[in-house]
C-alpha cells in the first residue's frame, strides 16, 4: 500500500511543508515521498526561471526573445499547477477550478 500524507504547498513562497502550521500556504495535496520530491523540485524550476527571466530582462541579448524567456515560464508554472491539481485535496481541485486553472488541468 502507497503511504500518503498531506503537504501544504505555496507558488508564491516556493514551498511545501507537512506541518500546516510552519508558514502560509495556498493548496493542500496528497501525496507520496516521490511526488512530494517531484512538486518540490518544480518548485525550485519555477525559481530558477524566474531569476533566468530576470536576466534575460535586466541584460537582454539579441538571441534570447522576451516572448520565449516568457513562454517557458508559463509552461513550467502551467505544469506545476497540474500536479498541485493532480495531487490535490477536493477543496484544492475545488479553489484551482474557482480561480480558472481547472479547465486546463484534466
Amino acid at each position: 500500500m502507497v503511504d500518503r500524507k498531506l503537504y501544504y504547498v505555496s507558488v508564491q513562497g516556493r514551498s511545501m511543508l507537512a506541518n500546516r502550521e510552519a508558514t502560509a500556504y495556498e493548496w493542500t495535496i496528497c501525496a507520496t515521498a516521490e511526488e512530494a520530491d517531484t512538486l518540490g523540485r518544480m518548485l525550485e524550476q519555477i525559481q530558477q526561471h524566474e531569476e533566468d527571466s530576470f536576466l534575460a530582462f535586466t541584460y537582454p541579448w539579441p538571441d534570447t526573445p522576451e516572448q520565449g524567456v516568457s513562454q517557458g515560464y508559463q509552461r513550467h508554472l502551467d505544469n506545476l499547477y497540474r500536479e498541485i491539481y493532480r495531487l490535490g485535496t477536493e477543496e484544492t481541485k475545488e479553489q484551482l477550478a474557482r480561480s480558472g486553472y481547472g479547465d486546463r488541468m484534466d
